[in-house]
C-alpha cells in the first residue's frame, strides 16, 4: 500500500505528426490544475476533472487544431488514461468502486467507475444533437464520449456514465466530467479496511 508520505505520480509524454503532449499526473493532490491543451473549454473540463477528483494534474498539449481539436482532444485523453494507469501502480489498497450523481443547473449526470483493468465504457442519455453542438467556438458534444472512450480504455477502467437530464451542452458536458471525477476520486481512494489487491483474482 502506498505510505502516508507516499504520492501515486506518473509523468507521460506522447508525440505524434498531430499532436505533442506532457502530461503530469499525481492521484494525491489537492485538485490542483495547470492546463493548456489549445482548446479552452476543454482546458475548463480537465481543471474539473482535477478539482473534483482531488488529483493534481498538469498538462501541455499542443496539436493541429487548426484542421480540427480532434487530434488533440483525443491524444491527450489518450495520455491521461495512460498517466492514471501508472499512477494506480499494483491498485493495493484501493476502494476500486465508485459512484457520483452530480448537477450542474438543470443538468443531471452520474457516473460510476470500477478501476477493474478491464476496459468497458457505457456512455448514454446525451439529447439528440448533442453530439453536433460546437461548446466554447471548439469543441463539439461528439468529443465528450471520444474523451472517456480515451481514458477507460488506456486507464484500464470500467466506466458508466449517463445523462439523466439536460438542455444547455456546456452544463450537460461539464456534469458527466464532475460525475466522473466525483466517482473516479471515491474509486481511487486508499482504504485501510482494504488489505492487499481488492479482487478474488489477486490482481486488477
Amino acid at each position: 500500500m502506498t505510505m502516508a508520505n507516499q504520492h501515486r505520480t506518473a509523468r507521460v509524454q506522447r508525440e505524434t505528426s498531430e499532436s505533442s503532449i506532457d502530461l503530469s499526473i499525481d492521484l494525491d493532490g489537492t485538485g490542483t490544475s495547470d492546463i493548456e491543451t489549445g482548446v479552452p473549454f476543454y482546458d475548463h473540463l480537465l481543471t474539473a476533472f482535477a478539482k473534483h477528483s482531488l488529483s493534481d494534474l498538469t498538462v501541455r498539449a499542443s496539436g493541429d487544431v487548426h484542421i480540427d481539436v480532434h487530434h488533440t482532444v483525443e491524444d491527450t485523453g489518450i495520455v491521461l488514461g495512460q498517466a492514471i494507469r501508472q499512477a494506480l501502480g499494483d491498485k493495493r489498497g484501493i476502494s476500486r468502486y465508485g459512484d457520483a450523481l452530480v448537477p450542474l443547473d438543470e443538468a443531471l449526470a452520474q457516473a460510476v467507475v470500477d478501476i477493474s483493468g478491464r476496459p468497458y465504457l457505457v456512455h448514454t442519455g446525451e439529447p439528440e444533437g448533442f453530439e453536433f453542438h460546437l461548446i466554447g467556438g471548439h469543441f463539439t458534444g461528439s468529443m465528450v464520449r471520444h474523451v472517456f472512450e480515451a481514458i477507460t480504455f488506456n486507464a484500464g477502467l470500467t466506466v458508466h456514465v449517463r445523462v439523466l437530464g439536460g438542455r444547455d451542452p456546456h452544463h450537460i458536458a461539464e456534469a458527466e466530467f464532475k460525475a466522473f471525477a466525483r466517482a473516479f476520486r471515491q474509486a481511487k481512494a486508499l482504504d485501510p479496511l482494504v488489505v492487499g489487491i481488492p479482487s478474488t483474482k489477486g490482481a486488477l
